[in-house]
């Protein structure tokens, strides 16, 4: 097995560097890394494909991937592409649970690993833990 110096991890046969800085590009990389994951999810999954549906690669998915990225990069770049209430279409998850956003947040914690360095991913680990509380706390969870 190949051992990796803690800035690089293996993506498919390809070593991948991992990312120091925060760019609109690399959050991209994040989110597609991510939601992937999320499809796969027994615990999440389930509450993406009910509105989003199943393919990835459909018109609803890729807008919502593009309006999730812009999201994080509006908290983490100040970029202002964000326009939207990402609160609300949580409202309309029936059976949404705080053990939903929990293992939301560690497979967000795990597609971060594979994008960014510690530090980078620490931010994105915080930022969403911060995130998630309010959300939780809003929905009554």
């Amino acid at each position: 097995m190949l051992e990796c110096s803690p800035i690089h991890r293996i993506e498919g046969n390809i070593m991948q560097a991992l990312e120091n800085s925060i760019t609109q590009e690399n959050i991209g990389r994040l989110v597609r890394i991510f939601y992937p994951m999320i499809l796969k999810d027994e615990i999440v999954g389930p509450f993406f494909v009910e509105k989003l549906g199943g393919d990835i690669t459909s018109e609803v998915w890729q807008e919502h991937l593009v309006l999730i990225s812009n999201f994080w990069a509006s908290i983490a770049l100040a970029d202002g592409a964000y326009q939207g209430n990402p609160l609300a279409p949580h409202f309309q998850m029936p059976g949404i649970s705080r053990e939903a956003f929990e293992h939301w947040l560690a497979l967000f914690a795990e597609a971060a690993d594979q994008v960014y360095q510690p530090e980078a991913g620490a931010f994105f680990k915080t930022r969403s833990s911060t995130i998630a509380g309010n959300f939780m706390r809003n929905l009554g969870l």
